[in-house]
């Protein structure tokens, strides 16, 4: 598969790493967590299964404008439910500026609108769906669900950049 990719809110990098057997070694991944830590942790994790693997580790609340190349596609998994409701379509709105045009979004969020003390500010896919066009991705799909035992279940979505909002 190959392409630029970045993990947004990566921690210790088990997203990190599927993603690498994803995109293979041809494939570059900008992973970004504001704990240097778990960025640590992760990189010894990712040179023992992945030697071959270009990644760039940075220390960075992906909540903020961060330096990085036009991406192919972005992970955020378990990340977004931590960010106030509020702020969410700004950061959706900057990822979708780091896209290039068709560029891919993949979510991992627990589908209900109410957390709970561990997970804040969590989104059902329909909040999503809106939340997305909002921010200029231009369709949206629901990957899969998974039942969880701590807020019902757990899905992933795909949103796909257009070009449209930077014209």
């Amino acid at each position: 598969m190959g392409g630029i990719w970045s993990d947004f809110g990566s921690g210790t990098g088990a997203f990190t790493l599927a993603l690498a057997d994803l995109i293979g070694p041809s494939g570059e991944i900008y992973s970004v967590d504001k704990d240097a830590g778990a960025l640590r942790e992760q990189e010894h994790a990712m040179r023992t299964q992945f030697p071959l693997m270009k990644v760039h580790y940075i220390r960075a609340d992906f909540s903020r404008p961060i330096d990085l190349p036009p991406l192919d596609g972005i992970v955020m998994a378990n990340a977004l439910h931590f960010q106030k409701h509020s702020a969410k379509l700004e950061i959706l709105k900057l990822a979708c500026d780091y896209l290039c045009d068709g560029g891919r979004f993949i979510l991992v969020e627990y589908n209900v609108d109410q957390g709970n003390l561990w997970v804040p500010y969590p989104m059902t896919f329909a909040t999503w769906q809106k939340m997305a066009a909002s921010a200029g991705f231009a369709s949206t799909t629901l990957l899969a669900t998974t039942p969880s035992r701590f807020l019902r279940e757990i899905y992933s979505a795909l949103a796909i950049n257009s070009d449209r909002r930077k014209t």
